[in-house]
């Protein structure tokens, strides 16, 4: 309706731009991982699998290192390959055959193992924005294949916004590969080569994961949640027998990382 000097009669008359007070307030904008498209596609396979490879090729030195040590401990070629291809999970391999003896103490090794690779749960959770939305065969296929050093890459490229869902499939490949050809490797020089610790194979793995930090690195705001998780894990590891300290400086990296989160 029009008033008698042609302006709007309808419209507020204590706003001055003379906008209409029903106008539609803009929606705001939704996280950039949540707008992202997730695709799984041979593309993103292949980008994980060569952004990978070097950090599969370190991760080989600790395969064989883990092969000699399987040796050790009384493991054939076969059943060290066996483990490694079934298992990926360097740091509970290790643990476990540093517990084999006769007779073999299944308890132990299980809670041991369950203990160490409970972290995952937090892994996965991790990616879960991203992979509920692939179908429940690519998601889950994809996680048989996640460690630690592929999880890292996984989730810095998916929170760049590429929305590679099978990038993760990708990194495992690669892992895979390189960690059962070098446990098959060191075992089959296990016998020759003797104590991996004599040619500092043993520190492979403690420099991947260092590089890994670094390209995890967002600022000041990442130093407070390793803090603490490099405190809990001391603390941990001094007071609570066996490895738990693993999972609950994680956990305890988590809880800060949310409080910070929703502060």
């Amino acid at each position: 309706m029009t008033g008698f000097d042609g302006s709007d009669a309808d419209h507020d008359p204590g706003d001055p731009a003379g906008r209409a007070t029903d106008e539609p307030v803009a929606e705001s904008r939704a996280p950039a991982d949540e707008r992202q498209p997730v695709t799984f596609s041979r593309e993103g396979i292949r980008a994980g699998l060569l952004t990978c490879l070097p950090v599969a090729v370190g991760v080989g030195g600790y395969g064989v290192a883990f092969g000699m040590l399987a040796r050790r401990a009384g493991l054939s070629v076969a059943e060290a390959a066996l483990m490694s291809a079934t298992v990926l999970a360097g740091a509970a391999q290790i643990v476990a055959v540093e517990l084999w003896a006769e007779p073999l103490p299944v308890a132990t090794i299980v809670l041991t193992t369950l203990a160490i690779n409970l972290r995952y749960s937090l892994m996965g959770a991790a990616l879960g924005p991203w992979l509920e939305r692939l179908s429940p065969g690519r998601s889950y296929g994809s996680l048989l294949l996640m460690a630690d050093e592929n999880w890292a890459l996984t989730m810095r490229d998916l929170k760049s916004g590429s929305g590679r869902g099978a990038f993760l499939l990708g990194t495992g490949i690669a892992m895979w590969c390189f960690w059962v050809a070098s446990t098959i490797l060191g075992a089959a020089a296990g016998g020759v080569i003797g104590d991996p610790a004599r040619y500092g194979i043993d520190f492979v793995l403690a420099a991947v994961f260092v590089a890994l930090a670094a390209e995890l690195w967002e600022g000041r705001s990442t130093l407070v949640p390793w803090l603490v998780a490099l405190a809990t894990a001391v603390a941990a590891a001094e007071l609570v027998p066996g490895r738990w300290y693993i999972l609950l400086g994680g956990l305890a990296a988590a809880a800060v990382e949310v409080i910070l989160h929703d502060r």
